[in-house]
């Protein structure tokens, strides 16, 4: 017996590698070994597991699940309970694949009882694998806590046993489970480590396959070290002649490049990948990944003669889990793709009968959640061609499948769809009903949403953000309800939450409050852009919610937006300025100033939405006034904010960085020096000043000190892209992640948090309408209650002047951070040299302006 399991042992640690990718929920990565016909053959079970195996890795589940019952059955027939506890502990894998959850857990159970009943003979590595599955179990059916226990009980044992890759790879699933509970500085702190301990090890085939891994995990959570692990495991796999890992690298590479926004270096990655697969499964991966890159860059002429490729090998592959995804990403990249007509690529009808043959196929299998995708295109299809109770019935469907599931991001997509059907069909009611439950949908995956099934590529902004946008405008048809401006305003917040999540790939908010109970004096506007009219919500504590209307398209509404954006500009003519910065505050303001809605208002808190992010609300003009010189101004991403606390102006202290020198191709920024010391005759200030304003000594100083405020002067750059998103030390750029992470680096003693983080020399990237995403996100995740910011490079000589001003007025009694601002911004309007909105109004105020 003992032997016999020490034959086995090969097939444990292949599977080993393979269940921890599959226990990733944020990027689950699956070997490809060659595509094999099984041979089953009762005579020898060891033959059926690695039938098993191979099936496995070829995504063939339901054959595997087979072959491990038909040798599970036989071990049980020769009473060798160890050898039937390891094929049950494969068959709950396979069966976890097919979403067969209640079986999988019966089987894994009674693998589990088989090792206890034998337990002075059974090996470490049994016990290893059993906790192993059970653990991936655990964490697909929404038990994280309790999927770590297990995988600690796995490493256990494979420490046991002297397997290191077997405790590495369990280490890698709980820094996995731990993001899937929010806990993602400790899980990337352990990725880390393992990333460490991996590079000793020899080259070998595991150590690329858990490079890789890491890779994968690093690159979710945006770790940039992700490129630098999947190019070690490219050498490695080359230097060893690792043919079958090859393809799978080279493919995740060329993902890393179409992030980059590279695609010729992707289309390379792929093209290598296709020539290198050694299954069928790999080309088509590479094949399906150049197909979409030429779509997203709009060259039709590169994909349409890939197109009827890619249809005949789909036709022709055997039904496989990972077929079926291929074929339903083959219809969503040409549905998703807004830039090319299907139908010229491929006809709907050839799109349609591939649906039917994969609805058909995954039954077969008995694979619903493929089922439920499957049907979701084909419905999407049936729109498309106006057949509407077609489109209806399939989704519907689709959606009933992903209810018995649970899985909340089918529910989303296909709730989603069914409510756009009935809005197509006027029946208001059943549409919001249907939008609602995908909205929940959507609120359950939070921090997730980034990497949700990346097979049907499920996006942000195609596949989320419309979802919400449509039921808010829904909801304020015609006479909207006080209950419908109460969920419209609440789904803008909602909104705004989700889009900070996938900007930082994790969940940021972890305490709230709602922001018009903070503040009885300020008045909270949520201006909301929708296709045909702009919609303004006034909330005001102890009040009914307010809206009024501006009929306008949206893309008259942006021009407009765009137009003084550009007109901001010094050399602009004023004329313009004024004229377009008036049509705003007409749509924005007036209208509740007519209402004498701001009656006892001393702060105007804007939610805003979309392109109007960029803009400088506190230069809206009325013909006479700015808005600044009536109101004191503050923007928040909604009414959930980190416990509100106000400065302490008799205690004030600052950490007070920045960079005067040019440095690291940014130019130099001579008034710096003279601003800095300023505040430091303002407050009491510890000072980091070019050399020693490194992102080191920031950390030590932020750690050690009690400073409320912590003031960096010095070049940055905010984007919707998190990469891009960065402020330069003397040492380099600290990306936005880990400028968060130190922020937040004095524990979660309330008490111990920063007040105030001002940044005066920053910039939001231009004509990027969610670059101010990266703003409000470090905002909020950095744990500071409010953040001073500018939304475009400022004079510096300016900054230094407002800066000085604002820390004058901080000092006064009873001051909020909004009216200390405000007086800064006055003063600067009343010198002849600043006068000019430019200078002035790109200071804005996040989070609490108390």
């Amino acid at each position: 017996m003992a032997f016999r399991i020490k034959q086995t042992r090969w097939l444990y640690v292949s599977l080993s590698i393979l269940s921890l990718y599959l226990a990733f929920i944020i990027t689950p990565v699956e070997a490809s070994p060659p595509v094999i016909t099984p041979v089953l053959s009762s005579s020898q079970p060891t033959n059926g597991l690695e039938q098993g195996r191979n099936l496995y890795q070829s995504g063939r589940f339901a054959e595997a699940v087979i072959a491990w019952q038909t040798a599970a059955q036989q071990y049980h027939t020769q009473g060798d309970r160890l050898n039937e506890a390891l094929s049950l502990s494969y068959l709950s894998l396979a069966q976890q694949e097919l979403n067969q959850w209640e079986v999988a857990q019966q089987s894994i159970e009674q693998s589990l009882k088989l090792l206890q009943t034998n337990k002075p003979s059974a090996d470490a590595i049994l016990w290893a694998q059993a906790f192993n599955t059970q653990a991936n179990l655990q964490l697909h059916t929404g038990k994280a806590e309790t999927a770590i226990e297990s995988w600690q009980q796995a490493q256990k044992f494979y420490e046991q046993a002297g397997d290191k890759m077997g405790s590495l790879g369990s280490q890698i699933n709980q820094a996995q489970a731990l993001q899937t509970l929010g806990f993602y500085r400790r899980s990337k702190q352990q990725l880390e480590v393992l990333t460490q301990k991996l590079q000793g090890m020899p080259d070998n085939e595991i150590k690329i396959s858990g490079l890789r891994s890491l890779a994968l995990a690093l690159e979710m959570i945006g770790d940039g070290n992700s490129q630098q692990l999947l190019e070690q495991s490219l050498a490695i796999a080359n230097k060893i002649a690792a043919k079958p890992q090859l393809s799978s690298i080279l493919i995740s590479l060329g993902q890393t490049a179409v992030d980059l926004q590279d695609p010729n270096t992707a289309f390379d990655y792929f093209e290598q990948a296709q020539l290198l697969a050694t299954n069928p499964s790999d080309q088509l991966q590479a094949r399906l990944a150049q197909f979409k890159l030429f779509l997203d860059y709009d060259k039709p002429e590169l994909a349409t003669p890939l197109a009827p490729q890619l249809l005949q090998q789909l036709r022709e592959l055997p039904p496989s889990h990972i077929s079926l995804y291929a074929a339903i990403n083959f219809v969503g990249i040409l549905t998703l793709n807004r830039q090319s007509n299907p139908d010229q690529i491929v006809p709907l009808k050839d799109l349609a009968q591939l649906m039917a043959v994969t609805v058909k196929s995954a039954q077969q299998i008995e694979d619903a959640q493929a089922e439920a995708y499957a049907l979701h295109q084909w419905a999407k299809l049936y729109r498309r061609t106006q057949q509407i109770s077609e489109a209806q019935e399939l989704a519907q469907k689709s959606l009933d499948i992903a209810r018995k599931l649970q899985a909340n991001d089918i529910i989303a997509q296909s709730a989603w769809q069914v409510g756009q059907l009935y809005k197509q069909q006027g029946d208001r009611s059943k549409a919001i009903t249907a939008y609602t439950e995908a909205v929940n949908a959507l609120k359950a995956l939070r921090g997730d949403l980034v990497a949700i099934n990346p097979d049907i590529q499920f996006s942000f902004r195609s596949s989320v953000e419309p979802v919400y946008r449509e039921l808010v405008d829904l909801l304020l048809e015609n006479q909207p309800s006080q209950a419908e401006l109460m969920q419209a305003r609440e789904l803008i917040e909602a909104l705004q939450i989700a889009e900070l999540d996938n900007f930082f790939r994790e969940a940021c908010l972890d305490r709230t409050q709602q922001i018009d109970q903070v503040d009885p004096t300020a008045t909270v506007i949520y201006p909301i852009i929708l296709p045909d009219r702009l919609t303004v919500i006034l909330s005001k504590a102890g009040q009914p919610l307010r809206s009024y209307v501006t009929q306008k398209s949206q893309a008259e509404i942006e021009q407009t937006l765009d137009n003084f954006l550009v007109a901001l500009n010094p050399v602009s003519d004023f004329k313009d300025r004024d004229r377009f910065s008036q049509q705003i505050y007409d749509w924005l303001i007036r209208p509740a100033e007519a209402e004498q809605a701001f009656i006892d208002t001393k702060t105007l808190v804007f939610v805003l939405d979309g392109r109007l992010r960029n803009i400088p609300m506190a230069a809206l003009y009325d013909g006479k006034q700015y808005l600044i010189e009536k109101y004191a101004v503050a923007l928040s991403p909604g009414l959930q904010l980190m416990a509100t606390r106000s400065l302490n102006q008799n205690h004030l202290s600052a950490i007070v960085g920045g960079i005067s020198q040019a440095r690291a191709g940014f130019a130099a920024l001579p008034a710096v020096e003279s601003e800095i010391k300023q505040i430091s005759k303002a407050v009491s200030s510890s000072v980091l000043l070019n050399q020693e304003f490194t992102s080191q000594a920031l950390a030590e100083r932020v750690k050690s000190s009690s400073a409320s405020i912590v003031h960096l002067a010095t070049h940055g750059q905010f984007s919707s892209r998190l990469e891009d998103t960065f402020l330069l030390t003397w040492d380099g750029q600290m990306n936005v992640k880990e400028l968060s992470e130190l922020l937040k680096n004095r524990g979660s003693d309330p008490s111990k948090a920063i007040e105030l983080l001002v940044l005066s020399a920053c910039d939001t990237a231009a004509g990027d309408d969610r670059a101010v995403l990266g703003l409000a996100g470090l905002a909020v995740k950095s744990g500071a209650r409010s953040t001073i910011a500018t939304l475009w490079p400022v004079k510096d000589q300016a900054a230094a002047i407002l800066m000085t001003r604002f820390y004058d007025q901080l000092r006064q009694p009873k001051i909020t951070k909004a009216e200390a601002l405000r007086q800064a911004q006055i003063s600067l309007i009343r010198q002849n040299d600043f006068h000019d909105p430019f200078f002035w109004s790109g200071f804005v105020l996040i989070g609490n302006w108390t």
